[in-house]
């Protein structure tokens, strides 16, 4: 059983343990990888345990420039992030994510203990390298290269002897330690065994990051995972190799790295005509073309092999390069999808509803869609039309929500001329006299008055329309793609909708998930983005920590607030890069505070903040670029924080 020392007796202990120079095992309680790291904080870095450095963080455009390096891993482990702290918050857990060097590249934890997080250093921009820290969980993780608790006075400054943390190396699809997964808390038993579960839960969340990233960094190639389970091995995907055409190794997980070096393989650091390439028959008894033929060998797309060495049978299945984008900004060349597969990538309820609109689409048959304000419904009615057989004709579309109701009947139906008082001489042909032989949308459908709800029955169900002042009614073909975000059957009952219009409508339903619902956010994201920089004739990209918020917000406003967003972004950006800084407030997630947004130097007090950020202004002469320039973030966030601290520039007082 261990207990947390004073810091003077800590001091002692490991003063006493690292002098001696005899000493090979552990003292009592103590883990090898522990007492090595004490020696190392003595005899190489020169640190001494009775003087312990106050944290240290990097400056606020370095700390950028580490998460710029660490952009594509910080984009891959959002989810993994958000997930375990969701398992740990309530247990007073911090989660920190390190690049290789041990500078915090992101942070989750109660925005309430902030004080307390900054005074320790478990914090956003920390430096936890074990030649500044000492012993410590991300420090010497990053120097062993393998998973462990650090507890209590198990480090080497007496300033951490009150934290456990517990650390685990992340490696890239070459095996080098690319980043370290931590989990700290303030507060903890006294037992190093009360970790034992937190030990093993952060590996778990360190190889599901690390497999993804593989995945992403090897998406255009042949991936094959394979298990021990054949039932399992579509779940479990314990080991992953990534593939050439030929049957080259490119890379491997962990696990995969592991299992070659037990059958005697590795693969080369860098692919040159010298390196000795590995091929998938030096692990398997097989062939390439036993590997690419995977997905058709058996109903279940599994098939079994045994490796050479040890003869150990494994249970494979093959992931092919996922589809390469077909339109990017700058390559006007390739080909366009099809305009309803450009709605959405691999979200299971989009796929769906879309492979029914296909069906549909050149159906003679009147389409309602069904979905939240803002979720793409107009767009849906375009794809669809530009997908039917009426993509030649016109497209003409009316909110009956936005339009006045005494002009809707108007420009719905036409008039003759003279009908009435400052009508147009000539009359004018209405939106469904126009649409015809193409497809008139009708949004917010449900807002229609009932009695134009009458005509426009009588519209569709002979096929005909009488402008007003007409005395001939005149033919028309038209589809009718009908919108709204309201539950017509419910304003049936109510008496506010027709119930045989409804149906006459309704001649198939397509409903659009909101935002929230999707799992192809990040595919939306990217696509209106593209979509604004190319209106704007301009190349830019979204950062990691932008984009991390962005998929990580709840989008009350469905696609809608997504393009507003992303605008905003845009204009306020004063690079070719959008940053978490360029977003709208109210996309900035709540449960992160973000060292990063904040104008401030690392101080304890507001008003110490208040009068670093008036003095910055006051050397620059209140000129905001050059202030925020400075301070590392844009305007508009400078602008944000001079509002919080009620900060007014001179010349803006009168």
């Amino acid at each position: 059983m261990s207990t947390i020392s004073t810091p003077s007796l800590h001091i002692d202990t490991v003063l006493s343990y690292a002098a001696d120079a005899n000493a090979t095992q552990p003292g009592p309680g103590r883990e090898p990888i522990i007492t090595r790291s004490w020696k190392r904080c003595i005899q190489d870095y020169g640190l001494d345990p009775s003087k312990p450095a106050p944290p240290r963080f990097v400056p606020r455009q370095v700390l950028r420039e580490h998460q710029d390096q660490a952009d594509e891993l910080i984009n891959v482990a959002r989810a993994g992030v958000e997930q375990l702290y969701r398992h740990i918050a309530e247990l007073g857990y911090v989660i920190l994510l390190t690049d290789n060097r041990g500078i915090t590249v992101q942070f989750l934890g109660d925005p309430l203990d902030e004080a307390s997080h900054r005074k320790t250093g478990l914090y956003l921009g920390a430096d936890w390298s074990e030649d500044h820290a000492g012993t410590c969980a991300v420090g010497t993780c990053i120097k062993e290269q393998q998973p462990l608790t650090c507890h209590h006075h198990d480090h080497f400054s007496a300033h951490h002897i009150a934290l456990t943390c517990t650390a685990v190396p992340i490696f890239n699809p070459q095996g080098q330690l690319l980043a370290v997964l931590d989990i700290s808390a303030l507060n903890s038993p006294p037992s190093k065994d009360s970790q034992q579960f937190a030990l093993q839960l952060v590996k778990q969340y360190a190889r599901m990051i690390e497999d993804a990233y593989f995945l992403r960094r090897y998406r255009e190639s042949h991936i094959l995972c394979f298990d021990r389970s054949r039932e399992f091995v579509l779940i479990n995907r314990q080991y992953l190799l990534a593939l050439a055409g030929d049957g080259t190794l490119l890379a491997a997980n962990t696990a995969a790295r592991n299992l070659l070096a037990e059958c005697g393989l590795a693969l080369p650091e860098r692919a040159s005509a010298l390196a000795r390439q590995v091929r998938i028959q030096d692990l398997f008894d097989c062939e390439p073309d036993d590997i690419f033929s995977i997905p058709h060998a058996s109903p279940d797309q599994v098939r079994a092999f045994r490796t050479h060495r040890q003869n150990a049978l494994f249970f494979a299945a093959l992931m092919e390069p996922s589809r390469q984008p077909v339109a990017t900004l700058g390559n006007p060349a390739q080909q366009a999808l099809c305009p309803l597969d450009e709605l959405a990538d691999d979200d299971p309820a989009m796929r769906k509803m879309l492979a029914r609109a296909k069906r549909l689409c050149s159906e003679p048959l009147n389409v309602l869609l069904n979905g939240e304000t803002g979720t793409g419904k107009e767009r849906l009615a375009r794809a669809l039309h530009d997908s039917s057989n009426r993509r030649k004709a016109p497209f003409i579309a009316i909110n009956c929500a936005a339009m006045p109701e005494s002009l809707i009947e108007s420009e719905l139906f036409g008039y003759q001329p003279g009908t009435f008082t400052g009508a147009r001489s000539k009359g004018m042909r209405g939106l469904i006299q126009q649409a015809d032989g193409g497809t008139l949308f009708l949004d917010e459908i449900g807002d229609m008055p009932l009695h134009l709800q009458t005509r426009l029955l009588r519209v569709l169900a002979e096929q005909e329309v009488m402008p007003l002042g007409g005395e001939k009614p005149i033919k028309v073909d038209i589809r009718v793609i009908a919108a709204s975000h309201r539950d017509l059957r419910q304003m049936i009952e109510a008496g506010q909708f027709r119930e045989d219009l409804f149906y006459r409508l309704n001649g198939a339903t397509l409903r659009l998930p909101p935002l929230r619902e999707r799992a192809d956010k990040g595919y939306l994201i990217e696509r209106v983005f593209r979509e604004l920089c190319e209106q704007r004739q301009r190349i830019a990209r979204i950062r990691g920590d932008a984009m991390s918020a962005l998929l990580g917000y709840g989008w009350p406003g469905n696609i809608r607030e997504l393009r507003n967003a992303l605008q905003y972004a845009l204009a306020t950006a004063e690079t070719e890069e959008v940053t978490v800084n360029d977003l709208p407030d109210e996309c900035l997630p709540s449960v992160n505070p973000r060292q990063a947004e904040r104008p401030l130097p690392l101080q304890e007090q507001q008003g110490s903040q208040a009068r670093d950020l008036e003095d910055t202004l006051r050397r620059h002469r209140w000129n905001v670029s050059a202030a925020a320039r400075e301070l590392g973030m844009s305007r508009p966030t400078l602008y944000r924080w001079m509002k919080v601290f009620g900060i007014v520039a001179p010349n803006a007082q009168d």
